[in-house]
């Protein structure tokens, strides 16, 4: 009894990428290897997305028999890659994760320079989200916390030194008294 319907898979998402508004590469992973196998043909389907949907307002794609989700935020633009039969919801489930993830851990200075300095972070989410195509978790708040990215703000820099020099104040006081 064959219905001509694909086999339901895991392996939701193709690719994910980062672009900056100049369309130069910032993060990819691509996890067909089937897919665009070189770098030349990822950076020629990747030019080929971003010359189609930077000027759009629409949030959703459909290139080369892909399924493309994506968001821009200030000087960057976030892509999820799917198969042509793939949910748009799970996609945009993913990119939205993604989107809020970034949000949190750049404290919602989502742009190209604070991207940058954060990349070996910025990877470490993208990881907690996706893993070779398979989607792990679609909340915000459990990406960062398995990441271990403090949401709160750092306390203010004198009150730590304060701190640490009231800390080994009462310490030295402690060590001359048991002497």
């Amino acid at each position: 009894m064959d219905s001509g319907a694909p086999e339901p898979s895991l392996y939701t998402v193709k690719a994910l990428f980062i672009l900056d508004n100049d369309d130069n590469r910032l993060l990819a992973k691509y996890y067909d290897p089937k897919l665009y196998p070189s770098m030349k043909e990822q950076r020629n389907f990747e030019k080929h997305v971003f010359n189609k949907t930077h000027k759009t307002d629409s949030e959703i794609a459909f290139l080369e028999g892909m399924t493309i989700v994506y968001k821009s935020s200030i000087d960057l633009f976030l892509y999820v890659v799917g198969s042509a039969n793939e949910n748009e919801l799970m996609l945009m489930t993913v990119l939205n994760c993604l989107s809020e993830s970034l949000n949190l851990m750049l404290r919602k200075n989502v742009e190209k320079r604070s991207l940058v300095e954060n990349l070996d972070g910025v990877f470490l989410v993208v990881d907690e989200i996706v893993d070779g195509g398979v989607i792990l978790e679609s909340d915000p708040q459990q990406v960062i916390q398995k990441v271990n990215f403090k949401t709160l703000s750092e306390p203010a820099y004198g009150f730590v030194l304060f701190d640490y020099i009231s800390g080994s104040a009462e310490l030295q006081g402690e060590r001359t008294q048991s002497a």
